[in-house]
């Protein structure tokens, strides 16, 4: 079982997709702006991996 599965329904609609890899995105802008950086970088990485397995990675 994967966490982030592109065929699972809850993830067919392309805004769920969306807001999947934007809310963690923009909640490492928000740490990074109040000097957390260490924070910053777990959710620009969980951002960038919800990207990558959403967007960017070929269907299986």
């Amino acid at each position: 079982m994967k966490l982030l599965n592109r065929n699972d329904p809850f993830f067919r609609k392309m805004w769920v997709r969306v807001v999947t890899v934007a809310l963690p995105l923009g909640w490492g802008a928000v740490e990074l702006a109040t000097g957390n950086p260490g924070w910053a970088l777990m959710f620009g990485a969980a951002g960038a991996w919800a990207l990558y397995e959403l967007f960017l990675r070929a269907a299986d």
